[in-house]
């Protein structure tokens, strides 16, 4: 759901992501991130904004995420191979507090590899500059080290000066789930006003969107454990204890691999033809 909220924000009212992110109100529009072929990562949290000569890529994250760093790399190759002509920004934004050191760092290494990347914490963001624009209040309720409680009470007067009703609604609904991740629901219910949220066309569709992508996501991890644990017991029966590093491999592999791997398995004679198939990309 906060995926959902965040992409929604972002493409909706891109003009003020790019007056935060850029430092001007430049007019974004979306990619569609098949544009980038970008099976088989997970593209569910990310978010492709252009404008003449500028492609913006944004991830938005509530946990930390070690692969990170490689995947804004990925990104950013695959990006730079579809739109050439653009200078490519990319931005990991996270939005819950952690001490994690991953959220620190902004940087991919390899062997002969360096690739860098912007990183923001939200929760060492000045609240001011989100309060000015009527796109960053959702995110208002992240920053900073304010009494969240008096924050959101800020925000939801500045939510109430909106002139447009359905500008209202929207704002208030997705300030009312990006709140959830600081701040207890009977709380949020007390200061909000739930019968805008009610109303508000954008937030169940949104809601609609998080239960679907939820019960697809269940389905996804669902097969895959299941082939994993027959791959990994039939590797078992024909080799004994895998080492640690191809167990790792298998676990990390995602549906459609372990799909083809089940069938190949099958014509394995020793771990040395289980390491080659993974080494093929």
């Amino acid at each position: 759901m906060f995926d959902n909220i965040c992409k929604f924000i972002a493409e909706t009212y891109s003009t003020d992501i790019a007056t935060w992110l850029l430092g001007e109100a430049i007019q974004l529009t979306q990619v569609q991130p098949q544009e980038l072929a970008l099976e088989p990562i997970r593209a569910d949290s990310l978010i492709l904004l252009e404008a003449e000569g500028l492609l913006l890529h944004l991830e938005f994250q509530t946990k930390a995420d070690r692969q990170i760093p490689f995947r804004m790399l990925d990104y950013w190759v695959r990006a730079t191979r579809r739109f050439p002509d653009k200078n490519i920004h990319q931005v990991v934004i996270y939005l819950k507090e952690t001490s994690a050191d991953v959220v620190y760092q902004n940087k991919f290494e390899g062997s002969r590899t360096s690739h860098e990347f912007e990183v923001i914490r939200l929760w060492e963001q000045s609240a001011d500059k989100f309060l000015e624009n009527v796109g960053m209040l959702p995110f208002a309720i992240l920053v900073s080290d304010r009494n969240k409680e008096s924050l959101l009470q800020e925000i939801a007067q500045k939510i109430d000066q909106i002139p447009e009703l359905n500008t209202r609604k929207t704002i208030a609904a997705a300030t009312y789930v990006l709140a959830g991740l600081v701040l207890n629901k009977n709380i949020i219910k007390q200061i909000l006003r739930r019968d805008i949220m009610r109303e508000s066309v954008t937030y169940q569709e949104i809601l609609q969107e998080g239960r679907q992508e939820g019960r697809q996501e269940g389905r996804q991890e669902g097969m895959k454990n299941a082939l994993t644990i027959i791959i990994l017991k039939q590797l078992t029966r024909k080799f004994g204890t895998l080492p640690p590093k191809l167990h790792s491999r298998i676990i990390r592999s995602h549906v459609p691999r372990l799909e083809n791997l089940a069938e190949a398995v099958l014509d394995f004679e020793g771990l040395a033809d289980l390491e080659a198939w993974l080494n093929k990309k």
